[in-house]
């Protein structure tokens, strides 16, 4: 279970930002799509994330129009896709991070693989027909 590659967990073709996106855009692109962290990616390649806490911390100080160049994070953790859940699992632990790109050699995002996704499947494994879980529940 925590064996497994995290290509077969990870939501692909996840919701991105672009570079040039402004505070506001990213703003109600995570609003719109209920995110709290979404990859920048220019041409396909990995350029950073945006948290909603970083939006929250530039808030008072960044007008509306800034660039997400100007607050995003440039330094990320990302994983593999043959990289296994058990060690998005340990970076989720270590790191208290809730979402990790998945990148190939040549950093290009293949998707996000996100701490809820690794307990939904755990979960799935250990109770594939739960009375009380609702598919509804993890798109929400």
């Amino acid at each position: 279970m925590l064996n497994e590659e995290v290509r077969n967990i990870m939501t692909k073709n996840p919701v991105v930002a672009h570079p040039n996106n402004t505070i506001e855009e990213v703003t109600k692109l995570m609003t719109n799509n209920k995110l709290q962290q979404i990859p920048v990616t220019e041409e396909g390649k990995l350029s950073g994330l945006i948290t909603s806490y970083d939006l929250w911390k530039c808030a008072q100080s960044h007008p509306a129009n800034t660039p997400i160049t100007e607050v995003m994070n440039t330094k990320v953790l990302v994983i593999r896709p043959k990289d296994k859940v058990g060690t998005a699992a340990e970076l989720f632990i270590d790191r208290r991070f809730k979402t990790l790109p998945v990148v190939n050699l040549d950093n290009q995002l293949k998707g996000v693989v996100t701490a809820f996704d690794v307990i939904k499947h755990v979960f799935k494994k250990e109770y594939p027909n739960p009375i009380l879980y609702k598919e509804e529940l993890a798109s929400s």
